[in-house]
């Protein structure tokens, strides 16, 4: 998993309320065999039925942030949701609420999902809508989003942040641990 501190880009601003999964990544893409090859195919079909859906537009593609609404990754349990956004480029996701499934799908593969007001979502969707080129800055270490002159303080699972902080999933978390199991166990077999 990449270690993440803290992030500058230009937001994408998803103007929807209940994302679901088969949105972000339709159900005919699903035909591998591993984790690789799905940010291709990132909300392809409101690409393609939408020709002014917000990533059909050059001045978004190249955002690492998602702002969005509402039941942010509703529907079903698919990780390959987490894993087209990430592939994608996506870092972030910022809504005002998110299936717990997906919350933790993106924690596991670190894909940092940010839990906001829905007046600051409604506020920063006009103002990444209306001006393409401002960036936000995103700092897990301070816990802060940074917007348009305004900062907002996250709330985010510590453990989840320290592992996220330091590059580690749940297993490299276990590794790191591996000294201190290893007595444990001792333990118990002498």
């Amino acid at each position: 998993m990449q270690q993440f501190i803290k992030l500058k880009s230009k937001p994408i601003p998803l103007d929807l309320n209940n994302v679901d999964t088969d949105m972000i990544i339709p159900a005919q893409h699903l035909k591998k065999v591993n984790k690789e090859g799905y940010g291709e195919f990132l909300f392809s079909n409101l690409k393609q039925l939408y020709p002014d859906f917000i990533l059909n537009n050059p001045n978004y593609v190249s955002g690492e942030i998602l702002i969005s609404r509402a039941n942010f990754g509703c529907g079903s349990s698919r990780e390959h949701a987490v894993w087209s956004l990430i592939q994608y480029g996506i870092k972030v996701v910022i809504c005002s609420s998110y299936s717990d499934i997906f919350y933790n799908n993106a924690t596991k593969n670190g894909l940092l999902i940010i839990k906001l007001s829905s007046d600051v979502i409604d506020s920063w969707l006009s103002s990444a809508i209306a001006n393409s080129q401002n960036e936000m800055v995103v700092d897990l270490e301070q816990q802060t989003v940074e917007y348009c002159g305004l900062i907002q303080h996250f709330n985010y699972d510590q453990f989840r942040r320290y592992c996220l902080l330091q590059g580690l999933d749940d297993l490299n978390y276990l590794l790191t641990h591996t000294k201190e199991i290893s007595a444990y166990e001792h333990q118990f077999i002498n």
